[in-house]
C-alpha cells in the first residue's frame, strides 16, 4: 500500500465508532517507518480537532483504518488506552 492511499482513508477505534480520517502522515525518515499519525476527529461539521497517535496504535488497514485504541470524540480526552496515552495535539 502506498502511503497516499492512506490519506483521507477512514478511522475506526477499537469500539468500531468512526472517528474520523487520516490527515498526515509521519515517518523516521532514516528507516522509512510509519511513527504518527494525524487524525482529522469527527466532532461536527465545522469541527477542525486533530488528534496523533502511534502507528503501533493501528490493528490492521483495509478498506479502512482500525485502531486497537478507543477515541473518545465527545470529551476533551480523545484517547482512551491503558497502555499509551497521547494528548490531543491542539492542547
Amino acid at each position: 500500500m502506498k502511503i497516499k492511499e492512506l490519506m483521507g482513508m477512514g478511522v475506526v477505534d477499537l469500539n468500531a465508532n468512526d472517528v474520523g480520517k487520516i490527515s498526515d502522515i509521519d515517518f523516521d525518515p532514516i528507516s522509512g517507518k510509519l511513527t504518527t499519525i494525524s487524525i482529522s476527529l469527527k466532532k461536527g461539521m465545522l469541527s477542525n480537532e486533530h488528534t496523533e497517535i502511534s502507528f503501533d496504535d493501528i490493528k490492521s488497514i483495509g478498506d479502512y483504518v482500525l485502531l486497537k485504541i478507543e477515541i473518545n470524540t465527545e470529551n476533551e480526552e480523545d484517547i482512551v488506552s491503558d497502555e499509551n496515552p497521547i494528548k490531543n495535539i491542539n492542547d
